[in-house]
């Protein structure tokens, strides 16, 4: 999430990709860190005994998502 806040207060688009445990923790430290709408997408949970395969199925699932996020926040600073 700093990353993103980081990226974000440059003007340059950026989204946290993390696991679906995480949505509260994303959505406090955003707040936290200035930036509330900090754009997120979130991949389904688990993650750490996640196959080579899951992982890839999980990262496929999400791109458009991903890019979506980045089209829509191409001003970069959502706040």
């Amino acid at each position: 999430m700093h990353d993103t806040v980081w990226f974000e207060i440059q003007g340059i688009p950026a989204v946290t990709i993390a696991s679906s445990e995480f949505k509260t923790a994303a959505a406090t430290q955003a707040t936290a860190l200035g930036l509330k709408s900090a754009p997120c997408v979130f991949v389904p949970h688990p993650i750490q005994d996640a196959t080579d395969e899951e992982m890839q199925s999980k990262a496929d699932e999400c791109l458009s998502l991903v890019v979506d996020a980045l089209v829509a926040n191409e001003g970069g600073n959502g706040n």
